[in-house]
């Protein structure tokens, strides 16, 4: 933040579920949640256009978040609960909620152009990290490591809106997860209680029916458990020179798209709107860096692949993942996008249809890197199936959203869009050298297909 801006905190507070609906209370995890024990935090933001004043925002703004969120917190415990990791592997990790436990929520106001922060255009990184909350602290004892697993920062932008960041320790639970959390505490700002979320019947669903003793010690030991007395939650921070960028693919381009794939491979199984949005941005980013051996990868929701079936309220990580590679100079040519799609598609049917299930032993991703590691990863963040911009605290559908935390791995995200769900935005967090070579390949490119 540049040293003309102002940046104040208005108020610090602790949100607890009200106290006596909550008892101590443990949650179990699963091998899906240990594989994120050391991975970096989920930071979200939501930019909702509001024309508010401070005093506005103090006198009816927090009091409404304030309380809306300890309603919902009853219903979310783990969110208000800590990380509790052992310091050795016979005793596995789990979240501990303890009566009077609390989620820290800041208030605050900057005057960053919120007009400019929202837009599609490329946008200083380092911006966003005020807006972000972050973890508390890990706290040591003799026998475990205990640590935050959530927290929420709302910030006035006097007169143009407001922001509202959440982090979440990300062995709390998958993208499903927070959404269901956020369709909660969104119905029940709306209404002023609970009674609207609670006819809906999408309670959180807290059994734990996966049970697989060699998958937990395969993640555990991935994760390190017996050497955790070091571990903080990994933070942002600037200066930085990266900037992040939104593109939008509507869904006449993307039908081009997919005939083009369609036609080139008429045998691909798996040719959607997702995969020739991921085919594309990887051949550009292919093109753009060139260098060597590149790795595309993103989640895929486990719960009705289960067996027993899990329902889609139940609370925690339920994702494996889909991993294609390829030489970039495979990539980069005439047919490079195709080629794209072939790999994410060929990938995607064949993950989908083992007959061993899509959920591997940690040592199994190693064939992965049988032919060396590669230069370049691209993970995707965020799904379009989860419709994040409904998300209506009672000022309207946000204005924007941004996943902050692609910052951390060279990540993209792809969300629907606000205004047609059958279109794609496409978030993108590049150095500055890199943005301006990747926007002039972005556009190049697609003038084949307008």
């Amino acid at each position: 933040m540049g040293s003309l801006t102002v940046f104040t905190v208005l108020e610090n507070s602790q949100v607890s579920p009200p106290y006596t609906t909550v008892g101590d209370r443990l949650l179990p995890l699963t091998y899906f949640d240990f594989l994120w024990l050391r991975q970096p935090p989920v930071h979200y933001l939501f930019f909702y256009q509001l024309s508010i004043t401070q005093t506005q925002f103090i006198e009816t703004i927090i009091p409404s978040l304030k309380h809306s969120l300890s309603i919902t917190l009853q219903h979310f415990f783990p969110l208000a609960g800590n990380l509790i990791v052992y310091h050795t592997s016979t005793k596995k990790p789990e979240i501990r909620y303890v009566k009077g436990d609390s989620v820290a929520v800041t208030f605050a106001k900057c005057d960053l152009d919120f007009n400019e922060l929202t837009g599609n255009h490329p946008r200083d990184c380092e911006n966003f990290y005020h807006l972000i909350p972050q973890l508390g602290q890990a706290y040591k004892t003799s026998d475990f490591t205990k640590i935050p697993v959530f927290c929420v920062q709302v910030t006035l932008f006097p007169n143009s809106g407001i922001s509202i960041g959440m982090t979440n320790h990300h062995c709390l639970g998958d993208a499903s997860t927070r959404f269901c959390f956020l369709k909660a505490w969104t119905s029940i700002a709306r209404f002023g209680s609970d009674e609207s979320f609670l006819a809906n019947g999408t309670l959180p669903i807290y059994d734990r029916p996966i049970q697989n003793a060699k998958l937990d010690e395969s993640y555990l030991r991935f994760a390190n458990v017996e050497n955790f007395e070091d571990y903080q939650p990994p933070k942002l921070g600037g200066p930085t020179d990266k900037v992040r960028a939104t593109y939008i693919l509507p869904r006449p381009l993307l039908n081009r798209l997919k005939n083009l794939v369609s036609t080139e491979l008429p045998t691909l199984a798996y040719v959607s709107s997702f995969t020739v949005a991921c085919a594309y941005i990887w051949s550009c980013m292919a093109k753009m860096r060139n260098d060597g051996l590149q790795m595309f990868g993103f989640a895929i929701d486990c719960r009705a692949r289960m067996n027993p079936t899990l329902p889609v309220t139940y609370f925690g990580n339920c994702i494996g993942g889909c991993i294609a590679m390829e030489n970039s100079t495979q990539l980069t040519g005439q047919e490079g996008f195709v080629t794209a799609a072939k790999l994410i598609g060929e990938k995607l049917h064949k993950t989908l249809t083992d007959k061993d299930g899509i959920v591997k032993e940690i040592e199994s991703f190693k064939d992965l890197f049988s032919n060396g590691f590669p230069t370049t990863t691209i993970w995707v963040a965020g799904t379009p199936k989860l419709k994040f911009y409904d998300m209506d605290f009672g000022w309207g559908k946000p204005k924007k959203i941004e996943i902050v935390s692609t910052d951390y791995n060279g990540a993209i995200s792809v969300n629907a869009c606000k205004e047609k769900n059958e279109d794609l935005e496409i978030g993108v967090s590049l150095s500055r050298t890199e943005m301006v070579s990747f926007v002039r390949i972005f556009e190049d490119s697609l003038e084949k297909y307008i």
